[in-house]
């Protein structure tokens, strides 16, 4: 079963709804995946989602922040939504597609501005969502699985404008990589963006605080696409939507895609 998928931090579904119907209409993934909803489950403006054929929704809601969401044209069941390093917040939600493919839909928490859990409380919680993720991906080891989200780490060199000057910056520092690093080899989970582009510098985020984000180019690729290893050779057509990031009244995140021939 052939399907394509997509992950977006839409930052407010409600106030970006029409950007989400511009994708569904131009792009039509089968799935997409947003975080950042920020409303709880039932003020998700769903029926004009489903008019456009998403008739199928698993999500975790809460009012203002967070919140996570997976609209699909493929029949998908809730599998569960775990509370990471028991924050309280909506940051996961798990659906499986009829063909036992389970996806994981991850919102972590971005860590505020200062990288020590000393004098930052936000980033000791970035760590322990971090550290809650590899311990669960150790003890329930995932197979068929799909994971997508804004994980709040580039983990590369060319994932992040300026490799030297983002080292002591939240989403770049090395504790973060290395943190990142250990859920990905908890699960034996393999970077499917990278997979299919493995070279060169790549970004789906930049920041609201530049104007002119297209001429100065100080992105991160904040945003990602995994798979465990028995299904990682059927994705394909890894693709980042960078000019969604100039569509009118944006997300400071753009739609990242993939493909599964399974």
């Amino acid at each position: 079963m052939p399907f394509s998928l997509a992950t977006w931090n839409i930052n407010s579904v409600r106030l970006r709804e029409a950007l989400v119907s511009r994708l569904m209409t131009e792009e039509t993934p089968d799935i997409l995946c947003l975080q950042e909803c920020k409303c709880p489950v039932e003020l998700i403006p769903l029926e004009g989602f489903r008019a456009l054929g998403y008739a199928h929704v698993v999500a975790r809601g809460q009012k203002g922040y967070n919140g996570v969401a997976i609209l699909s044209k493929l029949p998908i069941r809730d599998v569960g939504g775990h509370d990471f390093a028991t924050l309280g917040h909506a940051r996961h939600v798990a659906g499986q597609l009829e063909n036992g493919v389970t996806i994981h839909n991850f919102y972590v928490p971005a860590g505020g501005d200062i990288p020590d859990r000393e004098q930052n409380l936000k980033f000791g919680q970035k760590l322990d969502f971090l550290t809650h993720m590899r311990d669960h991906f150790h003890g329930d080891k995932p197979e068929k699985a799909i994971l997508v989200g804004d994980l709040n780490i580039a983990p590369r060199e060319d994932d992040v404008w300026d490799h030297k000057a983002l080292l002591k910056i939240v989403s770049h520092t090395p504790v973060e990589v290395d943190h990142l690093g250990q859920v990905m080899e908890s699960g034996n989970w393999q970077d499917i963006t990278r997979k299919d582009i493995p070279e060169g510098r790549l970004y789906s985020w930049w920041s609201y605080r530049s104007p002119d984000w297209h001429a100065a180019d100080k992105g991160r690729r904040l945003d990602h696409v995994w798979a465990t290893p028995d299904i990682a050779n059927a994705a394909h057509s890894s693709r980042i939507l960078r000019p969604v990031r100039g569509w009118e009244q944006p997300s400071d995140h753009v739609p990242v895609f993939a493909s599964f021939d399974l």
